[in-house]
């Protein structure tokens, strides 16, 4: 299978870039939103897990649970239902986001069911776009690393997400269906470009629920390999069991089954992106 040239080529012209932004003459953490309209492909367990991989190397992290689902804030066990303010408060109501952020194996800006009504409350908002955007602002000198969780969409809080973004993770399921999603991102990331983030680009292209078993999962490897070259993490995320437990124990792989296969692949990572998100 091969992509299309002008998508394969808008990926990778985005790539080396240093891990430094510059924020009124003042560096700031790095941005990153995990993004892929296709659900299930493993966005919340890659936030949290890299998140809590980066914080074992001694970086200041803070992750953003922008999806209505709230599985990231439930992975740290959190209880949405619980929470007087959330992200929607952020979003909508312009509260501080230091107002919503819960201290646990990583800072975690809290989500709960109530952020589904923000796309419509947001939608007759001028500047709606830049809402996140502006809300991060006042945190981001205080983290090395923000990760924004999305909703597995393309609508209103992705582009929220993007647009407040350095760089973009996309985690792909190792099938044909979710590769071919990877134009429709591409597309979306053009439009952000082009209107509202000129600076946006991918960070890097994650396998994720490979099984080294199939020969399918391995051929979807390399069709990403052929098309995006070192935009493809060397890292492979693996169909295990503990990434579906340890949300239950409301926390992390790495701290529930801290010597196992599933920990090591995040460490493994975080490794990666902490070298600029280029696979070596």
């Amino acid at each position: 299978m091969q992509f299309g040239n002008s998508a394969a080529a808008g990926l990778l012209q985005q790539r080396g870039r240093p891990d430094l932004t510059i924020v009124g003459g003042v560096s700031v953490g790095q941005v990153i939103a995990f993004a892929n309209q296709k659900g299930g492909v493993a966005k919340t367990t890659t936030t949290l897990n890299l998140g809590v991989a980066l914080v074992e190397r001694g970086k200041r992290v803070l992750c953003v649970d922008l999806d209505p689902q709230s599985n990231l804030t439930m992975s740290q066990g959190i209880d949405p239902d619980d929470l007087e303010r959330t992200m929607f408060d952020v979003l909508v109501h312009k509260t501080p986001i230091e107002d919503v952020i819960l201290r646990r194996e990583i800072d975690l800006a809290a989500s709960s069911i109530d952020l589904a009504g923000a796309e419509l409350a947001l939608s007759s908002m001028i500047g709606r776009e830049r809402a996140l955007q502006k809300a991060l602002l006042p945190v981001r000198s205080a983290y090395d690393y923000i990760l924004i969780d999305t909703p597995p969409s393309l609508g209103l809080l992705t582009i929220n997400a993007l647009t407040a973004s350095d760089g973009v993770i996309v985690p792909v399921q190792c099938e044909y269906l979710s590769l071919r999603g990877l134009i429709q991102l591409e597309n979306t990331l053009t439009m952000i470009r082009e209107n509202l983030n000129p600076d946006v680009r991918i960070k890097g292209i994650l396998p994720t629920m490979f099984d080294g078993r199939t020969l399918h999962s391995r051929e979807a490897v390399e069709i990403l390999q052929e098309n995006f070259g070192d935009l493809v993490f060397e890292t492979k995320i693996r169909k295990t069991i503990r990434y579906a437990e340890a949300p239950v124990k409301g926390t992390s792989v790495l701290k529930y089954d801290s010597k196992g296969n599933a920990a090591k692949a995040y460490r493994d990572l975080a490794g990666e992106v902490l070298r600029n998100g280029k696979a070596k």
